[in-house]
């Protein structure tokens, strides 16, 4: 035995002392590997809409009801199963509706109780009894697991349970008890949730949906672009700070700065009001107006929203070209405005600007930002900086999020590989250095993580920088389109010019030889491995599908933004992934949480399954039961040493 394995085993025998202790330990394991997997969540391109998101977890994406349907079959209606679920996605609120319709509350605490239980019962047989024990609540917690768990040595079982549940309610705990039990199978329907990318921008509330997730039991998230454009931002990085600002006011979202980050917005209306005082920045408008806004608030916002995107458009020109290996130059487009004729040359062409008026543009030296417009960036450099709440979410994406994850079979990513027309990956040259496939992902997520934790300066100042260039570079698999068309948008009418070609990925990804290259570059070969991620919608309205190439890829993205719906067709696609297989679930518009309890309606139009199993999938079939084995394996060699005398047992 060599000298460090026999020291890693005397590590391990403090935790297992003894031969008995050790072979317990693999018992237990060994059960463990035999119970069915736990079931993943998939969610896609949130996009800050808040109230659809915590739906969507309070129903598991119809996890819940079909617990339900495989408890009560044909024994319960299907309005009481509906009402069933919508009590455990919203239980104070719908008992409060209950109060004021029901006469005999006593009686209906009773049944609703017992419902609950069985429906605790089922979605908690999957787990060890360990595993439930911990997810319990603290109040509550040996009165619920005496109800869900099956006792052999009670002989009248009926009247066993019959006694607790009267006595839960002569004590007027029903209530309570109800709320517990109704969070208790939202917590055990999902084992594990995925976010693959764009909690941020567009809706109005990304921040509380990062509050939900720090609460969440297990959950991972695959960066999107514009959540890196926001880690970019908490970093302090300039133009980051400057395009999260702009996003937030283009899409309405001013209060999500000021009152949910507490990010002070009066700088930039000060400056803004002075620099376009007689400009009334008609190019300037929202994508989605916020309500209750009158003329001269729009007015001034409209002001704001200019001033920020063109010192956005200095920053990105001054980046540019202090990294002109970022291959970026054509991006340059203040260098190409003719100030007096009022054009730009793009691609060799001139188009008429139709916003000429640039107060704050050197000609001579259009990046260089004036000193109002330097100060009012730093002020809100600092703002994001040293803003608590979005410091401690942005921990959050950096303790549980990553570029990619490769889980249970499946290669996690928000946006593409970064391919050639002849299907090879694209090599990116990143600080000097050509990288492509994995390597391009494992080499920006270590820049993105120096951004925070480099004790270099150079380094920290070469993550934040890259972080922008995640957010918009034709090469980035965050974004993977030729250009990212803001300029165009704002400053020109020509349709044509605000096209944002796709990387040529999209168009490769539906042939399974190039599914299997990228699946086997990140270590996934055979038959039932999947590429599943977001960034692009999928436009239901026109036929597509986001089950592609033979269903080794799956795109989820259906318009969880409301400003997608209309080109989607729905309101966003999720992924179960249980032990019998995967199932896509199909979303319709979200009202409100008061609809959804006094209606009781829920959002899920239609689930299809992806790929059904012929046999079920256990515990020992997953990563985690392949650490699993390795554990009982490194415990039977300690056996072994126990038994060879190469180590002594010790005290318990």
């Amino acid at each position: 035995m060599e000298q460090k394995q026999l020291l890693y085993l005397e590590q391990l025998s403090r935790l297992y002392p003894s031969i008995g202790r050790a072979s317990a330990e693999i018992i237990n394991l060994q059960s463990i590997l035999n119970l069915p997997k736990g079931t993943e969540h998939f969610l896609s391109d949130i996009h800050g809409e808040y109230e659809a998101f915590s739906h969507v977890l309070r129903n598991g994406s119809g996890a819940v009801r079909k617990k339900i349907d495989d408890v009560f079959g044909h024994t319960l209606s299907n309005s009481d199963k509906s009402a069933l679920a919508t009590l455990i996605y919203y239980p104070r609120e719908k008992m409060e509706l209950v109060r004021k319709q029901e006469s005999d509350m006593e009686g209906w605490y009773r049944i609703t109780l017992y419902r609950l239980i069985e429906v605790c019962k089922t979605v908690s047989s999957k787990y060890t009894r360990s595993k439930v024990r911990k997810a319990l609540p603290d109040d509550y917690a040996y009165v619920i697991e005496e109800l869900i768990t099956e006792k052999p040595e009670v002989l009248n079982k009926e009247a066993y349970y019959e006694a607790i549940v009267n006595t839960i309610v002569e004590l007027g705990r029903a209530s309570d008890f109800i709320v517990a039990l109704s969070e208790l199978i939202q917590r055990l329907v999902i084992d594990r949730l995925h976010i693959i990318g764009d909690i941020y921008d567009r809706g109005p509330s990304p921040h509380l949906i990062m509050d939900r997730l720090e609460k969440y039991h297990s959950v991972d998230i695959q960066w999107g672009n514009h959540d890196i454009i926001w880690m970019g931002a908490a970093a302090g990085q300039l133009a980051c700070v400057a395009t999260v600002i702009r996003n937030s006011i283009r899409y309405g979202n001013i209060d999500l700065l000021e009152e949910g980050y507490g990010i002070n917005m009066l700088p930039l209306a000060t400056f803004a009001m002075k620099a376009y005082a007689d400009d009334p920045c008609e190019r300037f408008v929202f994508k989605t107006t916020p309500s209750g806004t009158n003329n001269m608030e729009n007015d001034l916002t409209r002001k704001m929203h200019k001033a920020i995107a063109i010192i956005r458009f200095k920053l990105e020109g001054q980046l540019i070209k202090k990294w002109p290996e970022f291959g970026m130059q054509d991006r340059l487009l203040f260098e190409q405005i003719d100030y007096e004729k009022g054009t730009v040359c793009i691609d060799g062409k001139d188009y008429r600007l139709q916003d000429r008026y640039l107060p704050t543009v050197d000609p001579q030296d259009p990046y260089a930002l004036t000193q109002e417009e330097q100060e009012v960036i730093q002020r809100l450099r600092t703002s994001f900086i040293h803003c608590e709440k979005l410091q401690r979410h942005i921990r959050l994406f950096l303790k549980k999020g990553s570029m990619y994850r490769v889980y249970n079979g499946n290669l996690l990513y928000h946006g593409c590989i970064p391919m050639n027309e002849d299907g090879t990956f694209r090599k990116v040259n990143i600080y000097g250095e050509e990288y492509s496939g994995k390597a391009l992902f494992d080499v920006m997520e270590s820049y993105v993580r120096k951004a925070f934790f480099s004790k270099e300066d150079e380094e920290r100042e070469k993550g934040a920088d890259l972080m922008w260039y995640i957010w918009t570079a034709p090469s980035s698999p965050l974004y993977g389109r030729k250009k990212m068309a803001t300029f165009e948008r704002y400053f020109l009418d020509e349709e044509e010019m605000k096209v944002e070609t796709k990387n040529a990925y999209y168009q490769l990804i539906d042939r399974p030889e190039v599914a299997d290259r990228i699946l086997a570059e990140f270590g996934l070969q055979g038959e039932r491995v999947h590429i599943i991620n977001g960034h692009v919608p999928v436009h239901r309205v026109r036929g597509e599908s986001p089950v592609k190439c033979q269903g080794k890829v799956i795109v989820i993205d259906g318009g969880f933004s409301q400003t997608y719906r209309r080109r989607t067709g729905i309101a966003g696609y999720t992924l179960i992934y249980n032990s019998y297989g995967l199932t896509l679930t199909a979303h319709e518009p979200f009202v409100s949480a008061e609809t959804a309890v006094r209606e009781e309606i829920d959002i899920v139009s239609r689930r299809e399954a992806v790929e059904y199993m012929d046999k079920r999938i256990l515990v020992g079939d997953t990563d985690s039961g392949k650490k699993i084995q390795n554990q009982i394996q490194e415990l039977k060699v300690l056996i072994e040493a126990y038994q060879s005398g190469r180590i002594a047992e010790r005290d318990s």
